[in-house]
């Protein structure tokens, strides 16, 4: 099963039981274990994945950090656990901070289960940095967390490759956060930069805060078409008989939305079970978003009738004749996981 279907049952995992995982151990057994295991290592070999992993550190005599990720007797990453309902900080990490000078770790981890926050030593070598380069939300992974993550997997993990990557995500944060301040309310200094490539006169204080509004106004009206222009070519992309699902339904093209996406990955989540995920695609209409096998509209797993705000519907399928389920929320779609399969394995066959 691949990460990003293994991520999303963990994901399932999180939000029908965090308020149960309340202690150290039962976020442990029931998601970082599992965690790990996505990642491709192997929980129960103590010579790759080493408990309570002990190392004397100065005065500091029988501390222990939860995990230790080992290979040919190298400590890969080091591993520090919380409850699920504990909010992560820094106060958190003083194991971490000790182990990572006095052992070969150049990735510390940070979680409760729930949250992954991942350290490094960008800032200075061999001194784990106050902050995480990378954070990860399990009940909420994207896209880009699954290409992070692969680096992290035991088939992709490379060091040199995760610290260039770490010094380059936390460029991008800082990069980040100065473009939103000055996209939320611009420098002086950024607004004398563009006035200047568009206006040949003095710029007074006038000119200076007319151009200030229009910056802010440019700004929202670019990333709004952008947004529009990157849903476009991802349902063109994801979706390339689109055009004739929609001769055949008579529906037009629409836009994707959250819960249908998150639908979506649930279906393909309990579908990996029986298929190779990856043969399980997503192609959106104007009144439903189907599920299918292998892309082929006469292949639906299920469908989504999520665009009514006030009655939402889950289609299965039983031959040609489908059920529709009503349903508040995507999460419920898990409750017909033993229909989905029936339904996957039944087209593959």
């Amino acid at each position: 099963m691949e990460l990003e279907a293994r991520l999303a049952e963990l994901g399932k995992v999180v939000r029908e039981h965090r308020e149960v995982l309340l202690t150290e151990e039962a976020a442990k057994t029931a998601l970082v274990m599992p965690f790990l295991q996505a990642l491709g290592y192997n929980v129960f070999n103590p010579s790759e994945v080493v408990p309570e992993f002990t190392c004397d550190v100065g005065i500091k005599k029988g501390e222990k950090v939860d995990y230790a990720i080992c290979e040919s007797g190298s400590v890969k990453m080091l591993i520090e656990c919380k409850p699920a309902s504990s909010e992560l900080n820094v106060s958190h990490a003083s194991q971490l901070f000790r182990y990572f000078a006095t052992t070969d770790a150049r990735v510390a981890i940070l979680t409760n289960g729930v949250v992954y926050k991942f350290f490094s030593d960008i800032d200075s070598p061999n001194k784990m940095d106050d902050k995480p380069f990378f954070t990860l939300q399990l009940d909420n992974v994207r896209k880009s967390d699954l290409r992070i993550l692969e680096g992290f997997t035991k088939q992709g993990f490379d060091i040199e490759n995760i610290v260039q990557e770490a010094g380059n995500l936390k460029m991008q944060s800082l990069v980040y956060k100065e473009l939103q301040k000055e996209f939320q309310e611009p420098s002086d200094e950024f607004v004398r930069l563009i006035a200047t490539k568009i206006h040949t006169g003095r710029i007074t204080t006038q000119i200076r805060d007319n151009f200030k509004s229009l910056i802010i106004n440019s700004v929202s009206s670019l990333i709004r078409d952008r947004v529009t222009e990157r849903l476009t070519s991802a349902l063109s992309a994801s979706a390339p008989g689109d055009e004739e699902a929609s001769e055949e339904t008579g529906e037009e093209a629409t836009f994707t939305t959250e819960d249908e996406i998150a639908g979506f990955n649930i279906v393909r989540a309990i579908g990996a079970k029986a298929v190779d995920p990856k043969r399980i695609v997503m192609r959106d209409a104007k009144s439903y978003c189907a599920v299918l096998l292998d892309d082929n509209n006469r292949k639906t797993v299920a469908r989504l009738h999520f665009n009514s705000p006030t009655a939402r519907y889950f289609g299965t399928f039983i031959g040609k004749e489908e059920t529709r389920h009503p349903m508040l929320d995507p999460v419920e779609i898990y409750r017909h996981a033993e229909l989905i399969l029936k339904r996957i394995q039944e087209l593959a066959s």
